[in-house]
């Protein structure tokens, strides 16, 4: 039995021989052999507490009993117990939950070709649900890259980045005898990231989609490190990778060192199993051999643009799942408001055929039964003197409809980098040769996540004047911030103002990083793309509109109380609940942060759409076969009432 032990700031491997000893023996042997290793001692009152949890081990606790092997466990003083949780809770956040999308509890497997990944497969690869395995094919481009580098290296050819310097010090030839070391130099001098580290899920994702390029078969990585490699992913074993520190030249050369440092068992490494840790321990603890680079393996590992390319996958998923939600939260904004849906009709965007203002329109006419047995609350108003509603009701389609587009274009671009060998040399096997070329070069991510934070911030715009229009007592028959006895309670007031706040902090956000460019590398890398910043700010956009989003769909909720006894449209009538599930109505003042939060949390999950899909994709006959020139037959009015019980229960 082995035990990982942390005393001051080093992990210690501790045998235990006789597991019948109490824990108070481990503290006693962990503080000896730090002592013999000249470790500054700790306060001698210690106890012992998982790395993982804030579980405590009683010193008189069997170690056999309470610890298995391989285990990592730290000594704390009880004094420092509380104070360390303090100063690392802001730092270990992003670790405390490794789930993502309530994926299954069995895991699948991935298979990875280096032809096929999507951003949605690599947004799913991102849970520790899914496994992933390297095809038969990818196995056989690999090995005959690697051979063929082997055969150039015997040759004692020069090659760039095999037997050269990099960037400026291409032109420097390396003996053959530090060929290895070449490669753990050139790890170690990249590994200059700072800032937090990424979440488990960035860094799963990340990991595979660089395994992914790999399994392509010009890289010369050899088929042993690769397998290592997919094996550490399915651990879940992952490096310390800082967030910043990448311009996107030679691809994101910053995050994916620190992402082979770790591999190479150096530097920290977080796993389920062990928390934070020596990375050696941790590899070690999950029987993976580190990571030995052979010639050009260093270079194979970290030129490319997986950094920028795994955070936009995750921001264009999230962007489609909250951009079709949004057309969701505005039609029920639309009925609180009482607006009309003839600007909705299929003549006026038929003859504007742009593809996402003619979805979008679809989608509301859907959810508001245009043309069809419509709600209480659009019957009520149906006489009202009312000729137009104002642009941010009327012109939802138009707006909200570009961002879909741009969301599907983005996507489109991503999937073809996401399968893109972007190394630098190429091997070419059926040329057996190797060339130097800029495929390494990120400017396609960049300008196009950019573009993506554009598109969807235009989202969070319009929702924002939405929520205007439903809090102003100037522009509806509602209650002034939507709550009762104004003045003694404040209402919506406030969460309007955060939705203001997050759409103004878009607005900077939505500057392109991508048009800077600053020489590098002592003018070599002489123009660079500036797309790791792309993807993290167009992260943060897609964040700030699931919130402004959140902000209006609580106050559509709200709106249509007011309405009561009427009711919505069947599909908006199940959103009211799926809200009202989580979040009761505002019947006077109270924190609004966690209601906020629960929306968020809804939306994130995708369940407002979940909700209301059947509707939309099951509506009265087919509502663009109707002509709505004319009234409506009894057999056109007839809808499915399939899945209602289901999406009401």
């Amino acid at each position: 039995m082995q035990v990982y032990v942390k005393v001051v700031d080093s992990w210690i491997s501790i045998p235990c021989a006789d597991g019948r000893n109490k824990v108070s023996w481990l503290i006693k042997e962990a503080l000896l052999r730090a002592k013999e290793l000249d470790l500054q001692q700790p306060e001698q009152k210690l106890v012992l507490t998982s790395s993982t949890s804030p579980l405590i081990y009683s010193n008189n606790d069997v170690i056999c009993d309470v610890l298995s092997d391989k285990q990592f466990v730290e000594t704390k003083s009880l004094s420092k117990l509380t104070t360390d949780k303090q100063i690392n809770k802001g730092f270990v956040s992003n670790f405390k939950n490794f789930t993502i999308n309530d994926q299954p509890k069995v895991s699948q497997i991935i298979i990875l070709d280096g032809f096929s990944l999507t951003t949605e497969v690599l947004w799913n690869l991102s849970s520790p649900n899914f496994k992933i395995e390297i095809s038969s094919e990818a196995e056989r481009r690999v090995r005959s890259a690697r051979k063929l580098l082997d055969d150039i290296v015997e040759q004692n050819k020069v090659v760039y980045g095999v037997s050269t310097g990099f960037g400026k010090f291409a032109t420097v030839v390396i003996p053959p005898a530090d060929l290895k070391q070449l490669q753990v130099n050139l790890i170690e001098s990249h590994c200059a990231g700072v800032g937090q580290p990424l979440s488990p899920e960035r860094t799963r994702m990340m990991l595979a989609l660089r395994i992914n390029v790999l399994c392509k078969g010009y890289s010369g990585i050899s088929p042993k490190n690769l397998l290592t490699m997919a094996k550490a992913f399915n651990e879940s074993c992952l490096p310390w990778i800082p967030e910043k520190g990448t311009v996107g030249a030679s691809g994101d050369l910053a995050p994916l060192s620190h992402l082979a440092l770790g591999l190479m068992g150096k530097g920290k490494m977080w796993s389920p199993k062990s928390g934070w840790a020596e990375a050696c321990h941790v590899l070690e603890a999950n029987n993976i051999t580190p990571l030995k680079l052979s010639s050009k393996e260093g270079i194979a590992l970290i030129n490319g643009t997986q950094f920028m390319s795994a955070l936009g996958s995750e921001a264009v998923e999230r962007a489609k799942r909250i951009a079709l939600q949004a057309d969701v939260v505005a039609s029920m904004t639309l009925e609180a408001l009482q607006g009309t849906s003839k600007a909705f009709d299929t003549a006026i965007h038929e003859a504007r055929p742009h593809k996402g203002q003619q979805a979008v329109a679809k989608r509301i006419r859907a959810l508001l039964n245009y043309g069809g047995n419509q709600s209480e609350i659009t019957k009520n108003h149906k006489n009202c003197n009312r000729v137009q509603d104002a642009y941010t009701l009327r012109c939802c389609p138009q707006v909200h409809g570009i961002s879909h587009d741009t969301i599907e274009f983005v996507k489109g671009i991503l999937d073809v980098e996401l399968n893109s060998a972007t190394d630098n040399p190429m091997v070419l096997v059926d040329r057996c040769e190797t060339i130097s070329g800029g495929n390494f070069h990120g400017e396609y991510p960049a300008k196009s996540l950019d573009y993506l934070a554009i598109g969807v911030h235009e989202l969070a715009s319009i929702s924002e004047r939405r929520i205007e229009r439903m809090c102003n007592p100037a522009y509806n028959d509602l209650p002034a911030f939507l709550v009762d006895n104004g003045g003694l309670n404040s209402g919506y007031m406030i969460p309007h103002c955060t939705a203001a706040a997050l759409v103004s902090e878009n607005k900077v956000l939505c500057h392109p990083s991508s048009i800077d460019s600053l020489s590098t590398s002592a003018g070599q890398e002489d123009h660079v793309s500036m797309g790791g910043y792309s993807a993290r700010k167009a992260l943060t956009v897609v964040e700030n509109v699931e919130h402004v989003i959140a902000i209006e769909l609580l106050c559509a909720c709200q709106g249509i109380d007011y309405r009561r006894p009427l009711k919505s449209t069947d599909a908006l009538e199940a959103v009211h609940k799926l809200v009202r599930s989580v979040v009761p109505p505002y019947d006077k003042d109270r924190v609004h942060s966690g209601d906020i939060e629960a929306v968020v949390k809804l939306l994130q999950e995708n369940k407002v759409w979940d909700s209301v899909e059947s509707f939309i994709n099951n509506p009265i006959k087919s509502l663009d076969d109707i002509s709505y020139s004319r009234s409506p037959t009894s057999s056109e009015l007839l809808r499915p009432r399939q899945g209602r019980n289901n999406l009401m229960q």
